[in-house]
């Protein structure tokens, strides 16, 4: 089975690239290379083109038979997305909706889609389930939020079957070293800490000291992406099977701060972390912390890295070997 794969160039749909190949499906990698990195596909073919192009969607769909579509290819910054909403409405909800038209022409119907817990905005309440009102405080939220939003609409009308995927923090790396977090620019906390780790001319910054949690830095739910990976197959499979379109969080259920990552990073890499204070990002909530009891219940799925040591290993093995000189 042809899975087609947006994005499956860059950090998380490699992941899910790998995993779907170790389970038996062909992934067809789809991706502009804009963040993306070419050496990340290893697993299935390979297709340069953008999403928002429709020679590049007709050429796609034409060489091959695709059954259904992983999409991946979102920005994903959400402070770059505060001062350029205009990005972000244009690649993540237009040409969300040119590559839905493009599968529904080519008779598609299966769609897994990447969102994130920033459809939520500042929590009412901790852990966050899916019915949690959705009240997305930036851009990139929000863009998620409009796409979430089509996809009911296309399932109303058009027969869509989709599965809408809400991450929090995704982190860490494949465990065997293959692939890992590498963005450019870097804004994840984990990759920066752990480059403080290694230069540590290069401190990690820390955003907003003064929120209303124990240490005052924000508190994330860090899922690894090993464990993301997982819940894409298994939710491709559930649709597979004639179930109905959905909404899953993925996250461990356990929130660390900043603070603690970082002390927990110098106890992982046996390295002092350099790091500096700075004001808060706007478009951060305090605290986001996942209920994952909807999915662990209908997916049958159960993340396996569910402490940020082991998280933070995995992370460090990928990126010592990779950036340290």
């Amino acid at each position: 089975m042809n899975v087609l794969v947006t994005g499956g160039a860059g950090y998380i749909g490699s992941h899910c690239c790998k995993e779907l190949h170790s389970r038996g499906y062909n992934p067809i990698v789809l991706d502009n290379l804009i963040y993306g990195h070419r050496e990340n596909v290893k697993w299935g073919e390979f297709f340069q083109g953008d999403i928002g192009n429709d020679a590049d969607l007709l050429a796609c769909f034409n060489k091959y038979e695709i059954h259904a579509v992983m999409h991946f290819a979102g920005f994903a910054y959400v402070g770059e997305s505060v001062q350029d909403p205009m990005k972000y409405y244009e690649n993540n909800v237009r040409n969300t909706v040119c590559l839905l038209h493009a599968m529904l022409a080519n008779g598609v119907k299966y769609f897994i889609f990447s969102s994130s817990c920033a459809t939520y905005g500042n929590p009412i309440g901790i852990p966050m389930d899916e019915n949690h009102p959705q009240n997305p405080i930036n851009p990139y939220g929000k863009s998620k939020y409009m796409v979430e939003e089509i996809l009911k609409d296309y399932h109303l009308a058009y027969g869509l079957k989709f599965t809408s995927l809400r991450y929090f923090n995704a982190a860490g790396a494949d465990p065997e070293g293959e692939i890992g977090e590498d963005h450019n620019p870097e804004t994840h906390l984990i990759p920066l800490v752990l480059q403080a780790a290694l230069d540590q001319r290069k401190p990690a910054c820390v955003f907003g000291t003064d929120y209303p949690t124990k240490d005052g830095t924000c508190i994330r739910d860090y899922i690894h992406v090993k464990d993301l990976a997982s819940a894409h197959i298994l939710s491709l499979e559930r649709l597979l099977n004639q179930a109905d379109s959905t909404f899953y969080n993925l996250g461990t259920g356990y929130g660390y701060s900043v603070m603690e990552v970082i002390d927990k990073a110098a106890q992982v890499t046996g390295r002092k972390i350099a790091y500096e204070k700075s004001a808060r990002r706007e478009g951060d909530p305090p605290a986001l912390v996942a209920s994952n009891k909807k999915a662990m219940k209908e997916l049958g799925w159960k993340p396996e890295w569910t402490n940020i040591d082991s998280i933070l290993e995995t992370a460090w093995n990928w990126h010592s070997k990779r950036f340290a000189t």
